[in-house]
């Protein structure tokens, strides 16, 4: 008994020793998780520190890269504290290599590490030589009208021992592909959409474990796309050219060390099948009758299909994908099945989402379903798709036979929560129908929940909002004939998007574009990429994209390349500024201004918030100045930093002799313009105490609503919290009647609309014409939610959250708060609670950073940490009381603060 005590206390001992050892976790290469095909030289590596210690900081690390059994780098012991972005520094990476990486470190308790577990990455085609493959095209005759999807096929042998396989493909248009049947990986719409004559990407498959020994086929589906598809307004089509063409490459190695390559040339043959027509915005129309049973196997006969045709198209545009593509995620069973007073059969699927419906179905052979698409039903109940517009959104199935039959479409997707059923000859049955999700596959990273169940309904709206228009590129909308990259929405909500979902490979790929469709004077395009054409650029609050959305990557990620490689483009927007100035004020050109600010219907009154153009113009005028100013310091350009930072003074100069009156009122009485100008500091000190009255006075004034459009509203709150206007920013957030965040929750809303009424009391609809129910931009609130509700930050002399600052501001009757955010260097969370007279207050800190926390108390005295006082615990360094908080520092672990006989201080 007593060696089995012993035995069990070893095993306790043994176990405790190793939960608590250092480790490092999540290892990711160029912020992917064993990424294949990235055509970076010098790729960089991330990893997380894991211990239950507090204050857990790396000192130094080492990192060994194999390929194969050859050791190509080893760092040796490196005296850093850098977890994030550590650049590879070995030997020259070879295409098509798949290369095994490991890190250990060591932490300020002088404790090392072991060896991490082995994470990967394998090397795409890393010069355009590499590309044995020719574009091809249909060999036959194409139907210019209907453009039915067009196959390709191509048998080979391999009768060797298979070491590995590895696929690049990538397309004018889209396509889906297979080897013997079996659909290769689970990517959607590939290769995504770029600007497609400077950037197509092309993808990277490993199919080893679909090749087997003797005959194979290869089978390719393709689609017209966003590349030759209908795309922007009025029928716009062929945008990037006519043709439709395959790049396909197969390069295989076995055992022996030799090697095979199967590639796109004449000897493949090429047909159309069951797919008859897909574009974007129309739908898809799949006749199964027509299907070619069994193409894309071996043996089958292809002798009536042509030769595919050979094309001359560049390999110089080629690009690996440095984005997560789009994948399947969430599924929706219908909620309800019910017939309109019209006499339509119609499903509820209870959320709006975007993807398509997958359906079994029995019938007779030649029988047509049609499911058509709709975000709402109108105020009858009747299904409703006007706001769509030009888009049919329609899916067509003609059935084969009598069995049972699945469908789904390939090359389109919808923005919907209701769909129509036409053509079937029984009642609907639920299990037959299936809503599938479709959107890039961003990692989530946060977590917002509170007292208040409504705010909770609007944080799931914005995270849907988000996840039906981050499609490849981020959409304004996701259901009408538009769909496209307008960049005005994508700033104002990219800060946002950090705290959702891990967006930093989706911007990185997406800013790339916008640089590649700049126009050569600096303006910058309304969507990006670019399809509606020269001209249609320029837009104050929507070409700042090109400033904002990198700076704020950086913030959020710590990326210094984001802004090395935008730097040009973002100098070139202000530079485009500067050239359409006189006397540094910006007063030309067409600009969107204030976006779908409020606007009564009846306006007898001059109660429509109408913000002047030009104002705003200058406001972003000098905040993306400002922007390229830290960009320069970040990228130790000295003489950008002198050279622009006179310009800014200039530019706020110009500001106030041209809109603010001698008593220092703004010309635009307006929130937006209060709005903007004190958030983007175009007044002097001492003009913004009385500026952020006379913004007060405006909310009160409209009984405490906001009047905001696009460009104001994501930094209403934010202003109000800065001068400590707490108060008034909760009231905005829980005001639940028209115009409001809440309001649209209260009508229905699983998303976040375009308008602030696009449904009104009545249930009657804004104008068709501008009306979508998925739109984002006004959900920027969450921003503000989680880095001031919540209070997660980061700080600018340690970005990407090296360096956090937590700091919640208590008020607007909640009793609980409670947020988390996944960094590079782990989890961070942060929690209040209001019990009676007492603060509860949970944070938790990733290893190897450092935070600064405010708690809200009066005194250190009236504050403990695990029943202990603050002064007891080491860990804690006690920096001074700061506008009602009590200021600490202090180092990764979980705090459990407790805050006694102390009231919620709110301004």
């Amino acid at each position: 008994m007593k060696k089995i005590s012993i035995f069990l206390l070893l095993f306790l001992l043994f176990a405790m020793n190793g939960h608590a050892q250092l480790k490092c976790d999540k290892l990711l290469t160029e912020n992917l998780d064993n990424p294949i095909g990235i055509d970076v030289l010098q790729p960089r590596f991330s990893w997380q520190l894991l211990s239950d210690k507090r204050n857990i900081l790396q000192t130094a690390y080492e990192i060994k890269v194999n390929e194969g059994k050859q050791n190509v780098w080893s760092s040796g012991k490196i005296n850093s504290d850098s977890s994030v972005y550590v650049i590879y520094k070995g030997a020259l990476l070879q295409s098509g290599k798949k290369y095994q990486w490991q890190v250990r470190v060591w932490d300020n308790e002088n404790e090392t590490s072991i060896w991490s577990a082995p994470a990967f990455f394998q090397t795409a085609l890393l010069n355009v030589s590499d590309w044995k493959a020719k574009w091809i095209e249909p060999g036959y005759a194409e139907d210019t009208l209907m453009r039915p999807s067009p196959l390709f096929r191509k048998e080979f042998s391999s009768n060797k021992k298979i070491v590995n396989a590895v696929v690049y493909i990538t397309a004018h248009g889209l396509y889906e592909t297979s080897i013997n049947g079996e659909r290769i990986g689970n990517a959607y719409l590939t290769p995504g959409w770029t600007s497609y004559k400077t950037r197509l990407q092309y993808q990277t498959y490993d199919v080893t474990n679909l090749i087997k020994n003797g005959n194979n086929a290869i089978g390719v589906t393709l689609g017209s796309g966003w590349y030759r598809g209908i795309i922007g307004f009025n029928d716009n089509i062929n945008v990037y050219g006519k043709d439709i063409a395959l790049l396909f490459q197969l390069n295989i190695t076995y055992s022996d060390g030799s090697t095979q390559t199967i590639t796109s040339d004449n000897t493949w043959k090429s047909s159309t099948g069951e797919v008859r027509y897909a574009e974007i915005y129309n739908g898809e129309t799949i006749d199964a009758r027509l299907d070619k049973t069994g193409w894309q196997l071996p043996g089958y006969n292809d002798k009536e299909w042509s030769n595919a045709k050979p094309a001359d198209f560049s390999f110089s545009n080629l690009t690996a994908t440095i984005n997560e593509p789009v994948r399947k995620h969430e599924t929706f069973k219908p909620v309800r099945i019910f017939t309109t007073p019209k006499g339509e059969q119609v499903i509820d699927f209870g959320q709006n989402l975007v993807g398509w419906v997958t359906i079994k179905v029995k019938g007779k052979a030649g029988d047509s379903v049609k499911i058509s698409h709709a975000e709402v039903l109108d105020k009858k109940g009747n299904f409703y798709t006007e706001n769509l517009r030009a888009a049919k959104a329609e899916d067509i199935y003609i059935l084969k036979d009598d069995k049972e039959e699945m469908f789904e479409p390939h090359f389109t997707w919808h923005g919907f929560q209701f769909i129509k059923v036409e053509g079937l000859h029984e009642d609907l049955k639920p299990g037959n129908f299936t809503a599938v999700a479709l959107y890039s596959d961003m990692q989530p990273t946060g977590t917002f929940t509170t007292s208040d169940t409504l705010i909770n309904h609007l944080q799931h709206n914005i995270q849907w909002g988000q996840k039906g228009n981050f499609l490849d590129v981020p959409t304004d909308c996701p259901q009408r004939d538009e769909r496209l990259g307008w960049t005005g929405d994508a700033q104002v909500f990219s800060r946002t998007a950090t705290f959702n979902m891990n967006v930093h490979n989706f911007f990185a790929k997406w800013v790339k574009d916008i640089a590649a469709d700049q126009f050569a004077d600096g303006s910058v395009p309304f969507v990006i990429p670019n399809v509606l054409g020269a001209g249609a650029g320029g837009s104050t609050g929507w070409a700042d994209v090109s400033t904002i959305i990198p700076w704020n990557m950086y913030l959020a990620y710590g990326d210094k390349n984001i802004l090395a490689n935008q730097y040009s483009s973002m100098k070139a927007w202000v530079d485009y500024m500067k050239s359409k100035s006189e006397n540094n004020l910006w007063q030309s050109g067409f600009h969107f201004g204030d976006w779908l600010f409020y606007h009564p219907q009846d306006d007898n009154d001059g109660r429509a918030a109408v913000t002047d153009k030009y104002l705003i113009a200058q406001c972003f005028y000098a905040h993306s100045t400002q922007l390229l100013i830290n960009a320069a310091k970040i990228l130790n350009k000295d003489d950008d930093v002198q050279t622009y930072s006179t310009l800014l003074q200039k530019i706020k100069e110009a500001f106030l002799k041209e809109y603010v009156t001698p008593n220092s009122r703004l010309v635009s009485g307006t929130q937006t313009a209060y709005v903007l100008a004190l958030n983007f500091d175009m007044l002097p000190d001492n003009l913004r105490t009385q500026a952020v009255k006379r913004l007060v006075e405006n909310i009160e004034d409209y009984d405490d609503h906001l009047t905001t459009g696009f460009l104001g509203t994501p930094y209403l709150c934010h202003v109000l919290t800065r001068f400590d206007y707490d108060s008034i920013a909760y009231k905005l957030l829980l005001q639940d009647t028209y115009p409001s965040w809440l309001y649209p929750v209260k009508m229905g809303a699983t998303t976040i609309w375009e308008r602030w009424d696009g449904k009104r009391p009545d249930s009657s609809f804004e104008n068709a014409g501008m009306n979508s129910f998925n739109h984002y931009a006004y959900g920027a609130i969450g921003d503000w939610m989680y880095r001031t509700m919540a209070g997660i930050d980061t700080y600018e002399d340690g970005v990407g959250y090296k360096h956090i600052k937590i700091q919640p501001h208590i008020g607007g009757k909640f009793t609980n708060v409670a947020a988390g955010l996944q960094t590079y260097y782990g989890k961070i969370s942060s929690e209040w609670k209001i019990n009676g007279d007492t603060i509860l207050m949970n944070v938790e800190i990733p290893a190897n950073t450092t935070a600064t926390v405010f708690i809200p108390a009066k005194d250190e005295a009236d504050i403990t940490e695990n029943n202990q006082s603050l002064s007891s615990i080491k860990e804690i360094k006690f920096s001074g009381i700061e506008n009602g908080y009590v200021k600490i520092e202090l180092g990764s672990g979980v705090y459990h603060f407790i805050v006694n006989s102390q009231q919620p201080t709110v301004h």
